[in-house]
């Protein structure tokens, strides 16, 4: 009984951890700087071509009920004039103890040429999709199997949500800025009601990432690329990510980042004696053919979560379906 009751502390601990000391509901993933998708809307069509892209994350290995998280995605252009119109598509699912959260979006960016050499755009992205939350009443029957409060099974429920965002690029800098789960605030749907009990497991709000990089070449073979993602719910802490990789001879992206929560202002729910400290990651990202890249990043925790588990594992798969009619995309690829 003592170990069922410490399988039950850890799992309570690691959502705490999860959803509140990061302040952050929404996935993402450690590699996101390899396909922006995931955080912006307007980033759809961007690399010119069509791009599919595959991710998969285990975090906090070993620890009971740890998140677990998979998603594929693919955008490109529609062949419009001047190539201004991207589109996109992704399918998440997202595990975390007895939660499990699946989502469908399309996306929509119309993107607005600022220069007659076309080096500079500016883009304004839709997204719009479905999202079911489902909580799984098996694995929450730890103590009591008769508990009358745990569902039987598996109950959920299926809610919209939009986003939206902007961003523009040039070939050596990018800045962006997403609102995303825009329905929250007007949706309720998901609370779960189960014999006369009110599951408020999973209640999703508004967030917004604001994130920016450069591109410095330091030599022929040599470029620095450093970056910074702002993410805040209004809630929690406010969440920083800073990353930095090294491009080695257009083939080897080596990097790490390192997130933290810091205080821009005051919020009176939030206590104040919350772990502010995340994690740090170190990636490496191998593109094997110039339309083909392979990406690995490990997080180590730095809070109070670290001697728990043994680390995070993410994997990540993109490839680029050049177009013959734009070869000079190989020749000079999207940085960002």
């Amino acid at each position: 009984m003592k170990g069922k009751f410490k399988i039950l502390f850890l799992s309570i601990l690691a959502v705490i951890f999860a959803r509140e000391t990061t302040a952050q509901q929404n996935v993402q993933f450690s590699q996101y700087v390899f396909n922006m998708l995931s955080v912006n809307p307007a980033y759809a069509g961007y690399k010119g071509d069509w791009y599919l892209n595959g991710v998969y994350r285990h975090q906090w290995v070993n620890f009971p009920g740890a998140p677990q998280t998979g998603a594929v995605s693919i955008d490109g252009l529609t062949g419009a004039r001047d190539e201004r119109v991207g589109v996109g598509a992704q399918l998440t699912v997202d595990k975390l103890g007895p939660q499990e959260i699946l989502s469908a979006y399309g996306f929509y960016s119309y993107r607005i040429p600022l220069d007659e050499e076309d080096t500079r755009r500016l883009c304004i992205g839709l997204g719009g999709g479905i999202t079911q939350y489902s909580i799984d009443g098996t694995a929450l029957k730890y103590v009591d199997d008769l508990d009358q409060a745990i569902p039987l099974g598996k109950t959920s429920q299926i809610i919209p949500d939009a986003r939206f965002g902007v961003y523009y690029y040039t070939p050596k800098f990018y800045v962006g800025a997403a609102v995303m789960d825009l329905f929250s605030l007007y949706t309720d749907n998901s609370r779960y009601y189960w014999g006369g009990y009110n599951y408020k497991t999973i209640r999703k709000t508004q967030h917004l990432y604001v994130n920016a990089g450069y591109l410095f070449d330091l030599s022929e073979n040599l470029k620095l690329k450093p970056s910074i993602m702002w993410k805040e719910d209004f809630k929690g802490p406010s969440n920083f990510d800073f990353t930095a990789f090294l491009l080695i001879a257009e083939k080897l992206w080596i990097g790490g980042s390192y997130r933290t929560g810091v205080k821009l202002w005051s919020k009176p729910a939030l206590d104040k004696e919350l772990e502010q400290l995340d994690a740090a990651s170190a990636m490496v990202e191998f593109y094997a053919t110039p339309q083909l890249r392979i990406g690995y990043a490990y997080d180590i925790t730095i809070n109070k979560l670290a001697s728990y588990q043994q680390g995070s594992h993410e994997i990540s798969v993109g490839y680029l379906f050049n177009n013959k009619k734009y070869k000079s995309r190989t020749v000079s690829p999207r940085y960002f």
